[in-house]
């Protein structure tokens, strides 16, 4: 069986677990919450995984989408399809002012200013008075879809979300394949070359951080529209981090790895006071049960024991596994 063949099988059982796990007792807002993050780290690894650039602010565009969706849909009456829209805009926009600033540096330089720039948005959703400041942009209505479809019921929310992050992640997955998406990989492997090759790279890598930021965009919507509020914490330096974190967890430059990636770290966040707590009831050991209270010291020491473990991330060394096991 073909490594292709493979990756389809898994990605088929992937889709249909997803569609069945309302009904096996998964919490419906919970895993909208975990796909919102898996698109945003796979809008994220098309760029740093894919083309070689680490950005330090794409929480930007995922604060500065939500709060745009959030806002067009609470005060102007958008509905869903067009507030989302908007984000999706707005997020694009962002990343053409950005890409326009920062392209042309590379390594440290390019990531320092994206931070820079991000902060600076960061600055600006904590001053103006449509975000709500720290208080957060609360109460936004999920509305009708198209005017027809009541997004107030979970179950219908969740499979709108779930058919959206499948065609976002398809059009990853076309764009990794296409002639435009080896020409980022060339310039990841070999800038040099493919400038000689007479490519315009400065063009190219424009186009993938706009993309990339456009997606993310998407991510910060549907979070918006699924949570019905957007808060600062979206536009914070730490959302970038955990973005970068997810990314590298799961496995940089591969299609599946930032799925598992924002799956681990989103679980890790939400279900360690849970885990704590059992392990506190079957060991007898009290700290278990103020694991809750130190999630990012359990995540950084996962994190260090996957860079140290797995230095391709989960699904890198899987993939390199299965390699191995085919080559005679």
């Amino acid at each position: 069986m073909n490594t292709k063949l493979l990756a389809k099988i898994g990605y088929g059982l992937l889709l249909l677990a997803m569609i069945v796990a309302p009904f096996v007792g998964a919490y419906p807002v919970f895993v909208m919450k975990l796909m919102c993050f898996a698109l945003f780290a796979a809008a994220f690894n098309l760029l740093l995984g894919f083309t070689g650039l680490l950005s330090f602010g794409h929480a930007a565009f995922l604060g500065t989408a939500a709060y745009i969706t959030g806002y067009s849909m609470k005060f102007w009456g958008l509905s869903p399809e067009l507030g989302m829209l908007a984000g999706t805009l707005g997020g694009a926009l962002l990343g053409l002012l950005f890409g326009w600033l920062a392209i042309r540096r590379q390594g440290i330089y390019f990531a320092m200013i994206t931070l820079a720039l991000a902060q600076m948005v960061f600055f600006v959703c904590l001053q103006v008075p449509y975000t709500g400041g720290e208080d957060g942009l609360q109460g936004v209505p999920r509305g009708k879809l198209f005017g027809l479809i009541d997004l107030a019921n979970d179950l219908t929310m969740y499979y709108v979300v779930l058919a959206v992050v499948v065609a976002a992640f398809l059009l990853i997955v076309r764009t990794v394949h296409s002639p435009f998406g080896q020409v980022l990989k060339a310039i990841k492997e070999n800038e040099p070359r493919a400038i000689s090759l007479g490519y315009d790279t400065t063009r190219f890598k424009l186009l993938a951080f706009v993309l990339s930021a456009a997606l993310t965009g998407l991510a910060g919507s549907l979070k918006t529209v699924v949570l019905g509020f957007a808060t600062l914490s979206d536009a914070h330096w730490t959302t970038s981090g955990h973005v970068v974190l997810m990314t590298l967890m799961g496995g940089l430059g591969t299609l599946s790895g930032p799925i598992v990636g924002s799956a681990v770290v989103v679980l890790i966040e939400n279900k360690i006071g849970e885990l704590g707590t059992f392990l506190g009831r079957i060991t007898g050991f009290e700290w278990f049960n103020t694991l809750g209270e130190s999630v990012t010291i359990v995540t950084g020491l996962i994190f260090v024991v996957c860079v140290l473990a797995f230095r391709r991330g989960i699904m890198g060394e899987i993939i390199a596994w299965v390699g191995k096991r085919r080559t005679p």
